[in-house]
Parts: structure tokens; C-alpha cells; sequence
């Protein structure tokens, strides 16, 4: 159930390269308008610099993941219709996107709860939800433009809080972890080789922290920013809500552990950070 909330390029007609804008950053080599395919964009809705965006600086499409949201509205809502053949459902569909992913990646998160024995009391709540969700992605366009994603987010968001706080409760935590607690953010932080099992790391800035051969196991990282966060060697197994892209964007190697359900990046172990 989980592949179908990964992207699958080779069933989209290149929608984040063409219905989100970007610009000139670290993360973008210049600036494109949302609707303006990206000029790498090939023919066949494939990258020509796929194999070279992080060299590139391309960065932010090395980070971005759409949770399946592309396929499903190339393939479910617009019936395999590719936006070029018709302009004025080329709009509706670049904007039906992002809220699409947005409902996706909600998916994304409940899913993975709905895995977790220690949450069991939630289950009917969970599945309850996600159900719900899912049946939002299945609507007609003029329908899904209709939704109150940020009142359908608080929802969401109040269960994966609860099923956060059961899932952690009985982690082991060392006293060396109380210096984290109320941080804002770890920019930069130092935190190698700690043991931060549970810890809470929900929406936190943690750009080039360094986590090296730390054990995070049980952590909760959902909405952290790990943009060039040293993972060399660290442990994540069991953690909550990570996704594709947050390790995307991080740093790590062969002796990082990550969960099943994720990619190592090709990236990892290649001038790499110790």
C-alpha cells in the first residue's frame, strides 16, 4: 500500500516540472514561474538531468517528493491525458496538483501510523481518516478545489500528534537529551553520537545538524528540515514520519540505517561529511 504513495515518475506527465515555481536559490540554478514546463524537462516527461540535479543545483528537485500525487492525477483524475493536448486543462490541472499532494502526503503519514502496534487504540480513528482522505483524492477537479485542505490537516494532524506521543512514551531517554527539549531548532547543532530514541523533532529546523552515528530510533520527524544534516552512521530505524525526501536532502552513508520503506540515496558517501 505504501509503494503506490511514492512517486512513480514513468506514470506522470512531469507535473512538479512544470505546475510549481522555483527560485533562484541554493536549492534552484534560476527562477521558473508555476505553469512553465522546466527546460529540462524532456518530450517523454522525463528529467535530462536527473542523474546530475544535485550537481547541477537542482538541490530542491532532489528534495521534493509528491507522494504519488503526480501518477494519480495523470493517470486517475485526468485518465492518462497529457496537459499539452489540451492548454485550458493544462491550468486546471497544474493546480489540482498541489492540493492533491498535499492529500497524499496526509496519506503518507497515516499509513505508516496505522503500522504501529503500540497505536492499536487509535486504529478505527486512523483508518477511519485515511479512508476519508482517500476519498477526497478521488473527486472530480471542481470538487477538489471546494476542500478546506487546512481544516482536513488539523484533523489529520491531531491523531498523528496523539499516535506520536503513545509511540514515544516508552523510549528510553538519557539525561543528555534534556538540553533539547524546547529548542526552536538545531541549525548547525552538534548533536553526534547522542542517544536521542523519541525525541521529538516535529517541524524543526535542523539544516547541516550533525547527527552522526547518533541513535534516533522512535524520533518523530515529521516537517524537520534535514537539508545537509550529517547522518553518517546514524540509526533510523523505527522513526515516525519520515519521508523520501527529508533523507534526500540530508547527508549519510553506508553505515546510516534507514527504514525499509525508503530509498538510500545515490547521493550517499559521496563527498560526504564525517
Amino acid at each position: 500500500m505504501i509503494n503506490r504513495l511514492k512517486s512513480d515518475c514513468s506514470h506522470c506527465f512531469g507535473l512538479c516540472c512544470v505546475a510549481l515555481p522555483y527560485g533562484k536559490s541554493a536549492d534552484f540554478p534560476f527562477n521558473k514561474d508555476g505553469g512553465v514546463p522546466c527546460r529540462n524537462l524532456c518530450s517523454n516527461n522525463l528529467c535530462s538531468l536527473h542523474d546530475q540535479l544535485r550537481e547541477k543545483g537542482f538541490r530542491g528537485c532532489v528534495s521534493y517528493e509528491c507522494f504519488g500525487a503526480g501518477q494519480h492525477v495523470s493517470q486517475f483524475i485526468y485518465h492518462g491525458q497529457d496537459w499539452r493536448e489540451d492548454i485550458k486543462q493544462a491550468e486546471e490541472m497544474f493546480a489540482v496538483f498541489p492540493l492533491v499532494q498535499q492529500l497524499h502526503e496526509m496519506l503518507w503519514y497515516l499509513q505508516q501510523t496505522l503500522t504501529l502496534r503500540e497505536v492499536e487504540s487509535l486504529h478505527n480513528s486512523l483508518k477511519k481518516m485515511y479512508e476519508e482522505t482517500v476519498e477526497l483524492t478521488e473527486k472530480r477537479p471542481e470538487d477538489i478545489f471546494k476542500i478546506d485542505i487546512v481544516a482536513h490537516r488539523s484533523k489529520v494532524n491531531s491523531l498523528l500528534v496523539e499516535s506520536s506521543k503513545i509511540y514515544r512514551a516508552n523510549s528510553s531517554k538519557k539525561s543528555q537529551q534534556n538540553r533539547l527539549k524546547n529548542k526552536s531548532d538545531y541549525l548547525g547543532a552538534n548533536l553526534k553520537g547522542l542517544n536521542l530514541q523519541g525525541e521529538d523533532f516535529r517541524g524543526k529546523l535542523m539544516i547541516a545538524s550533525n547527527l552522526s552515528k547518533s541513535d534516533l530510533k522512535r524520533a518523530d520527524f515529521i516537517g524537520a528540515d534535514l537539508r545537509d544534516a550529517n547522518l553518517n552512521g546514524a540509526d533510523l530505524t523505527e522513526v515516525l514520519f519520515l519521508t523520501q525526501s527529508q533523507i534526500n536532502s540530508a547527508l549519510g552513508d553506508n553505515h546510516t540505517k534507514i527504514p525499509s520503506y525508503l530509498e538510500r540515496p545515490s547521493h550517499w558517501g559521496k563527498k560526504n561529511i564525517s
